[in-house]
């Protein structure tokens, strides 16, 4: 077995996780995101760890292609299980030049289940530990000049929610007050 190999076999989590949050649990499974892959070399620069082996990654989002969607019970009703920030979407005006800087500089990978061929625009999605940037390359990336007033998709921060149900149940009471 390789020193790489056997490194690597050290790093990767369990298949599954438990997380405690608050008094409930919540089940946590990675998924494999490149099975040919080295260790990630942003994980193991100057002889210090800073991360894990990306070839894991939990599944934990809202999307429903990723996230195996289960309510979770709380007992305080307002809880809808806040999770984590899932992504930041950043405009850029060049998406090569970014993702050199993302890439080549901060190490940062690419999220290659995430396709940008169903966006009306160009742009890639970044693994950041378990979160991700998403950069969005726009003809006139002026945050101001050119965009609707409701602010859009294009500039946002997405918050990862453990029951969206319940989130929804809330906002449509507080829109009725």
């Amino acid at each position: 077995m390789s020193s790489c190999s056997s490194m690597a076999s050290l790093l990767i989590t369990p298949p599954t996780a438990t997380l405690q949050l608050k008094e409930d649990r919540m089940r946590v499974s990675p998924v494999i995101t490149n099975p040919s892959s080295k260790i990630d070399q942003t994980g193991l620069r100057n002889s210090r760890r800073h991360g894990r082996c990306f070839v894991t990654k939990s599944k934990m989002t809202v999307e429903g292609d990723v996230l195996e969607k289960q309510s979770v019970s709380v007992q305080d009703k307002n809880d809808f299980g806040v999770v984590s920030v899932h992504h930041v979407g950043l405009l850029c005006e060049n998406l090569e030049r970014s993702l050199s800087f993302y890439q080549n500089l901060l190490g940062l990978e690419i999220n290659e289940a995430r396709p940008d061929d169903k966006l009306p625009y160009r742009g890639a999605w970044l693994w950041v530990g378990s979160e991700m940037i998403h950069l969005m390359e726009l003809p006139n990336p002026d945050p101001l000049t050119g965009r609707p007033e409701h602010g859009g998709r294009d500039r946002h921060t997405c918050i990862a929610i453990r029951d969206v149900a319940k989130l929804k149940a809330i906002l449509d009471k507080a829109g009725k007050c």
